[in-house]
């Protein structure tokens, strides 16, 4: 049975996942990446996105994921398309992993960024990780260099992060350095300890 002991860390563009999800992994939880799994299962599918979205998207069988999220963020039908196409794929390759991971019988996290937006896994507990919008939209303009326009388009199309705060089982506060982060995550693995035994090995 998938999904028994899973966790869904999630929370917005730019809020920290993958550092949190690092942070988590040094610290002994167990973790499924869902974005691996989406960019494995697009390059697979690379044949399929240049028939459907033009050619100057795939380099030497691999998609050019930079370019082909500038058109799907312009346009919601490409983004609608693309979405149906990709998202049962994606769901079956991590359901796949899930039960794997519950044959340890112990909790373990699933890095997903669209959890609470697609509605299409059924976990129970969340792990939400939160930056206030501002600071949200700093960092991500920082990381990739696009306009405050763009980069508001793209946080925007995500769930408001304050909504996916308030939906949280557990709340992991990014809003200041490493070392508080570092502290969060530490704690949030103690809470887990706490609530559940040894795993079975």
């Amino acid at each position: 049975m998938a999904y028994k002991y899973a966790i869904a860390l999630t929370g917005g563009i730019a809020t920290g996942k993958s550092t949190v999800a690092s942070l988590m992994g040094l610290n002994g939880l167990r973790i499924i990446d869902a974005d691996a799994i989406a960019h494995r299962i697009l390059d697979e599918n690379a044949a399929w996105v240049s028939e459907h979205f033009g050619t100057e998207y795939v380099h030497a069988g691999k998609v050019i994921r930079s370019e082909l999220g500038k058109t799907i963020f312009a346009d919601p039908e490409a983004k609608k398309e693309l979405e149906a196409f990709l998202h049962p794929k994606i769901r079956t390759a991590i359901e796949e992993e899930s039960e794997k991971q519950d044959r340890f019988a112990y909790p373990y996290l699933i890095d997903i960024p669209l959890f609470f937006e697609t509605g299409s896994y059924p976990i129970h507990n969340s792990v939400v990780v939160y930056t206030p919008k501002e600071i949200q939209l700093e960092r991500f303009m920082k990381r990739n260099g696009f306009s405050r326009e763009e980069s508001l388009r793209r946080i925007e199309s995500q769930m408001d992060i304050d909504e996916k705060r308030s939906r949280a089982t557990w709340i992991i506060d990014n809003s200041s350095n490493l070392k508080h982060l570092q502290k969060e995550c530490e704690q949030f693995v103690e809470t887990i300890k706490a609530l559940y035994p040894t795993p079975k090995l």
